[in-house]
């Protein structure tokens, strides 16, 4: 007969501790109790062995207190949760197994700490506790930011700083069977990773029309983990899409002896830009109202006049880019027009994107764009009758059709960094060739 005391709460809080099951076992079991079965080979004489039964009174050690300790320090326990949607700060840390009223207090009404109010759901939030509940460590990341709360005796401190984020290669192929977004979305591509791609052939793809069943993808891209722990998307570094029977191929390349890690662009295998000079429209997703014509009749004024640039319908809001690099060459109000940025590019070319509801801040005259940079927000400024972008393409000042112009091309890769571009490429090329047949599938 084994006499055993009533087991304390913090021994239970060990028992569900990962690090300390075994510890418990081994504790517990000799004292429970153990019925071990051996096999016994054939003829093996078993001689009767005298038996005595022994009474013992054992005490558990104090090892099951709150005081258990590790080399002279108190033990601590970290617990990790996942945010659950429409979760409160109070409940996560009642999962987290925290009861101290000291750090709940702290947590709810310090404003060092006020990230904490902004819970994005399936973002991991990690707590370092002793045995009796009391908040030792707190860490939350939310996006790139790191929150940190840390006790100091019967005070805490919160701080916030910049995670040290570890960089990690992606591969996926898939396949469309409905849409886009959905092929990507089962392969848990990131949105950001699928718009680059859309920017990047959308010079060759029309993304609203050209789309067809069993078109497929493969993708390349960079993805930041903190410890582990998915944080965000990264470049896409080279992507492949077979439309219609088409193989279109990109691979970002920037030469190593430019400025910065902006200053590449996207090259397809053999080389050559895939950009164009000039992207056809200023918006990623849109449809046309009004096309450009000599005489059409305007809503507002109730009179035939020209037109003399493309109306580019969208949600209110919606990310308004610049076509092509350029320099801002007016920033502003103009009349009808409302909010207007007006672009300049390689000297004779100027583009025009009006009725803007504002402008990004980067945004004022003399100022430097690339292709691609958000200039403003679609909006209902000037005169207008429903949310729209006013985009006009001209040439030494004189309007031309922005969807039938020739534009010129973008620069290949020059001759003298040729051979850098071939040994960067090589490598996502044979990763191009290795995924066509493994669609539907994420490497990593």
């Amino acid at each position: 007969m084994i006499v055993t005391q009533k087991l304390s709460r913090p021994f239970f809080r060990l028992l569900r501790t990962a690090n300390y099951r075994r510890w418990a076992l081994a504790l517990v079991l000799p004292f429970a109790g153990v019925v071990t079965a051996f096999g016994i080979a054939p003829d093996t004489i078993a001689e009767r062995i005298e038996q005595s039964r022994v009474v013992e009174t054992v005490t558990l050690p104090a090892a099951v207190s709150a005081s258990v300790s590790v080399a002279g320090a108190a033990q601590t326990f970290w617990r990790e949760e996942r945010i659950q949607r429409g979760e409160t700060l109070a409940s996560l840390l009642t999962r987290l197994d925290i009861e101290d009223d000291v750090a709940v207090n702290y947590l709810r009404n310090t404003r060092d700490a006020r990230s904490l109010f902004q819970l994005v759901p399936g973002r991991a939030v990690s707590a370092e506790t002793t045995a009796d509940g009391e908040l030792v460590t707190l860490r939350y990341l939310n996006g790139g930011t790191l929150l940190t709360v840390t006790r100091d005796g019967d005070s805490f401190s919160a701080s916030e700083q910049a995670a040290e984020l570890e960089t990690r290669t992606i591969s996926a192929a898939g396949e469309i069977r409905s849409s886009l977004f959905a092929a990507t979305d089962r392969l848990n591509i990131p949105d950001a990773v699928a718009m680059q791609m859309v920017e990047i052939f959308s010079t060759d793809i029309d993304f609203h029309k050209d789309l067809r069943k069993n078109d497929s993808f493969s993708v390349v891209y960079e993805m930041l983990y903190d410890r582990g722990e998915p944080v965000r998307s990264g470049r896409l570094l080279s992507a492949e899409f077979v439309n219609q029977g088409k193989t279109y191929s990109a691979v970002w390349f920037a030469a190593k002896d430019t400025a910065g890690a902006n200053e590449g662009s996207y090259y397809t295998l053999d080389g050559k830009n895939i950009r164009k000079a000039f992207l056809r429209s200023p918006l990623e997703f849109s449809r046309i109202t009004s096309g450009f014509t000599a005489a059409r009749y305007h809503p507002i004024l109730q009179s035939w006049r020209a037109h003399n640039g493309v109306d580019f319908a969208a949600p209110m809001g919606a990310r308004i880019k610049a076509t092509a690099d350029g320099v801002v060459d007016f920033a502003g109000v103009q009349g009808g027009y409302g909010n207007v940025v007006i672009l300049r590019h390689q000297g004779k070319f100027t583009t025009l994107y009006a009725h803007m509801a504002g402008f990004s801040p980067a945004i004022r005259k003399g100022a430097k764009v690339q292709q691609g940079d958000v200039i403003g927000a679609v909006g209902m400024t000037g005169l207008t009758t429903g949310p729209h972008v006013h985009y006009e393409f001209r040439v030494n000042d004189v309007h031309q059709d922005p969807l039938s112009v020739a534009v010129p091309v973008a620069f290949p890769i020059s001759p003298e960094h040729k051979p850098q571009f071939l040994q960067a490429a090589a490598p996502h090329a044979r990763t191009m060739t290795t995924l066509r047949g493994a669609t539907l599938s994420t490497f990593e």
